[in-house]
């Protein structure tokens, strides 16, 4: 028992400097909207790279934290982001000379770096987001 102990104190000495170190993400002292457009990019990366593991597990990931940080209406927003994201993904940015250097080369991050500027989003947030201009941290 003692050195079950022992091994739990080390192993805790061993992790400490690590937790200090780490960081809390900058997104609880972003606006809701921020977070909701931040979310619905990551959740376009998400889809576009889908079959990409590592893309999947780290957009993820991130899609459910900053969930925690929007007070939004769930319900009335999820089927308005797919369609939007599914909209965006599906534009046709062909260009020849790109095409010539990479094959198949769809400009999938671009399409969602778009949809992460435009109006469309906008809009949608305004309407799922009561108090867009308002923070998980209260200043």
């Amino acid at each position: 028992m003692k050195k079950f102990k022992l091994q739990i104190i080390f192993s805790c000495s061993i992790l400490l400097p690590l937790i200090s170190q780490a960081s809390t993400p900058e997104a609880v002292n972003r606006t809701f909207i921020e977070n909701y457009k931040d979310m619905v990019f990551a959740s376009c990366i998400t889809k576009a790279y889908k079959g990409n593991k590592d893309v999947e597990k780290d957009t993820g990931s991130s899609v459910s934290a900053l969930k925690d940080w929007i007070d939004y209406d769930i319900d009335k927003s999820i089927d308005k982001e797919i369609v939007l994201i599914n909209s965006y993904l599906s534009r046709n940015y062909f260009n020849p000379l790109a095409e010539r250097e990479v094959k198949g080369i769809k400009f999938d991050f671009l399409k969602c770096l778009d949809l992460y500027h435009s109006k469309d989003l906008e809009t949608l947030a305004r309407k799922v987001i009561s108090n867009p201009n308002e923070k998980v941290a209260k200043d």
